[in-house]
């Protein structure tokens, strides 16, 4: 008999995304999929999926759902995409919106979608989960929820729970008040769970309530169990270790092929890694840089914040552009990154370029034609782009943290086994030394970095190796 697995977020690749849960929950089900495992995704109906994917959907029925005094309507559409069956929850209300997040009212539109996916499950014939999976804080009231309105029905009382951190930055914290007037979970066990201090707080309950919780790597799960990265939970963590586990995220390799991508200059293989250059030479050219092959291109591609090792970057911008490289820098942030990058690129035109934006295509053609990737985050909790980099054949350079750290093999360590560079200090100097280091190789062992090339090139980062963590786990938690 398969297992039953439902697996719910806010967002999923290639309906809507706006970072790396995106990209995981677009991924991971598909991998996941299997003769033994009917695994199923629910989402919100949001009215920035493109009418593409709108036009596919099948109506199934429409019903109300019980959230604090109120019975809201939800309408279920239902697709299948890939092999995998997906569940749309539609509410104009709370989800035809101007952006996925970010709404004034986001604490009761996330509690809306979690008693919806719960209620949900009432209207779907054949379908009773041994699993539900949650991610990240907006689905973090699912096994709250499960606990405290589900557990009298039979077909509920099998259930167990996962969640998923993502990102703990994001906890979903509100007015305490929205405990009794939105989710109606005054005078339960729950209401105790869910107080930090004076507020509510979404994510802590749901590390309370649910059977497994899981971070996207082995590294980043113990990273959390400290002040420095736990966010004010980290005795929380410590208490729950027990059932605490990281798993490193993979990424999709159909999608990220230098050998199909159509974003690129010309498609190439590891067997083929001399057309890499052509790559090289056209993101040159379209930033307006001198196209030289002898001069190694350094690139990011990133979010410009703190979190993720701009200031280092910021500082070292003169002295980045006084040696025998180019910088790349692809991405929006923070005003003052978006500003002193900008000014940088002007003042250094052959040195540096700042694209003060994002585009996915333009992305591809970064991971393709840049020899060095550089990600010197403060704290990561898994990382896509790294592997994403590894995958096209350009090493990356990023700080020892998080899923950075479980992915990457520096030089330093590893020697001829490495796959990149990486450095431990979370400060301008130890991303100063590394940079050094690369040049070094560059400019006199080219050898030695053709050797980690293929060593990056040779790590599977698909999602076959996590999906059977978590597999193994699943059937754990279902007694098999």
């Amino acid at each position: 008999m398969k297992k039953q697995i439902l697996f719910t977020a806010f967002e999923a690749a290639p309906f809507i995304k706006t970072g790396g849960l995106g990209d995981v929950a677009g991924s991971l089900p598909a991998a996941i999929k299997s003769p033994d495992y009917d695994i199923r995704v629910m989402l919100p109906l949001l009215s920035k999926i493109p009418q593409e994917y709108k036009d596919k959907m099948k109506f199934v029925c429409d019903y109300e759902v019980p959230l604090g005094w109120r019975n809201i309507y939800c309408g279920l559409f239902r697709m299948r995409k890939g092999g995998v069956t997906y569940y749309f929850l539609d509410n104009e209300y709370y989800f035809h919106r101007d952006q996925v997040y970010g709404e004034f009212d986001d604490g009761e539109r996330v509690a809306f979608f979690s008693k919806a996916c719960l209620e949900t499950l009432r209207y779907i014939n054949g379908f009773d989960p041994d699993i539900i999976h949650t991610n990240d804080w907006h689905t973090a009231l699912i096994p709250v929820f499960l606990h405290e309105h589900y557990r009298g029905i039979e077909e509920f009382q099998k259930i167990k729970t996962v969640f998923t951190i993502h990102n703990l930055q994001f906890q979903g914290k509100y007015d305490k008040n929205i405990i009794g007037d939105i989710l109606g979970l005054v005078g339960t066990p729950a209401h105790a769970q869910l107080m930090d201090g004076e507020a509510c707080n979404y994510l802590q309950a749901a590390v309370i309530y649910s059977d497994m919780v899981t971070t996207v790597s082995p590294t980043y799960a113990e990273n959390i169990c400290t002040p420095e990265y736990g966010e004010g939970l980290e005795g929380l963590f410590n208490a729950c270790r027990y059932k605490l586990r990281g798993i490193v995220n993979g990424i999709d390799y159909k999608e990220y092929n230098p050998a199909t991508d159509k974003a690129i200059a010309k498609k190439y293989s590891a067997k083929k890694l001399e057309d890499k250059k052509a790559n090289k030479a056209a993101l040159q050219e379209q930033l307006g840089l001198p196209v030289d092959d002898s001069v190694p291109l350094f690139a990011i591609v990133s979010r410009l914040t703190s979190q993720k090792g701009m200031d280092f970057v910021d500082d070292l911008m003169s002295t980045f552009a006084s040696q025998n490289m180019q910088l790349a820098i692809l991405g929006t942030g923070d005003k003052k990154f978006e500003y002193d990058f900008t000014e940088s690129a002007k003042a250094y035109p052959d040195k540096i370029s700042a694209s003060i934006k994002f585009s996915e295509p333009l992305s591809r053609l970064f991971y393709a034609g840049a020899d060095c990737f550089m990600m010197p985050s403060v704290f990561e909790p898994c990382g896509l782009a790294q592997m994403m980099s590894m995958r096209y054949g350009t090493l990356p350079l990023v700080r020892k943290t998080g899923g950075l750290k479980d992915t990457v093999k520096g030089f330093w360590d590893y020697n001829e086994e490495a796959n990149g560079f990486s450095f431990e200090d979370a400060d301008t100097n130890g991303l100063y030394v590394t940079v050094m280091q690369a040049l070094d190789m560059w400019e006199n062992n080219p050898e030695m970095w053709a050797k980690l090339q293929q060593n990056g090139l040779e790590v599977d980062f698909s999602w076959a190796i996590p999906a059977e963590e978590y597999k193994t786990m699943y059937d754990e938690m279902i007694g098999e």
